[in-house]
């Protein structure tokens, strides 16, 4: 399986709360719902339907998981909440109890096993393994060098400050860049896959 990381992204490389005010206010986050006055449905919402498309299953971290299985399953009816409902989820966490799994085909992953665990499901066969959001985990799954593609949907803002899913450990990385996309609010989708 192929790890592919998808991400709404600010022109600084912020990735925090895209969707909305209260979706992540860590450290005095204030900008919550940036993301959607540039969301375009054809070039944005198609980067989406394509990464799930190929998706064998998602994985999230904990805040971003529990933030779409609060959201996903009063969506049922359209083909993309269908999908996102039906598909394998893994959600990576230290505090998340087995019975707190209400999002369907949810597994948990301990967070001390999470990189074996991952190392594990790349070495299967299948489709692509999704990460949305999540930049804790994105975080992480780059520098252990665990990411095979990034799809990132940058936009034209500048936050400021705020999480991103980039390592800051010194380490150099180099990408390929697949393709571009312009959508008509000035959001580049990015797609670069790792090279090594």
């Amino acid at each position: 399986m192929r790890v592919l990381i998808t991400e709404f992204m600010s022109l600084d490389g912020v990735v925090q709360a895209p969707g909305g005010p209260q979706e992540d206010t860590d450290g005095g986050f204030a900008h919550g719902g940036w993301s959607a006055p540039f969301f375009d449905p054809e070039v944005v919402g198609g980067a989406f339907d394509n990464a799930l498309a190929g998706a064998e299953a998602l994985l999230f971290g904990r805040r971003t998981w529990q933030t779409m299985a609060s959201a996903w399953p009063g969506r049922a009816g359209d083909p993309f909440a269908d999908r996102m409902n039906a598909i394998p989820k893994y959600v990576v966490s230290r505090t998340l109890g087995d019975d707190e799994l209400t999002w369907n085909n949810t597994t948990r992953v301990p967070g001390d096993e999470a990189v074996a665990h991952i190392r594990k499901l790349r070495e299967t066969e299948g489709g692509d393994l999704v990460v949305m959001g999540s930049p804790t985990l994105a975080r992480t799954l780059l520098g252990e060098g665990l990411a095979d593609e990034l799809r990132l949907m940058v936009m034209p803002v500048i936050l400021g400050g705020g999480k991103s899913i980039f390592p800051d450990d010194g380490g150099l990385r180099t990408l390929e860049l697949v393709s571009t996309v312009t959508s008509a609010t000035g959001v580049n989708v990015c797609t670069y896959r790792t090279t090594g």
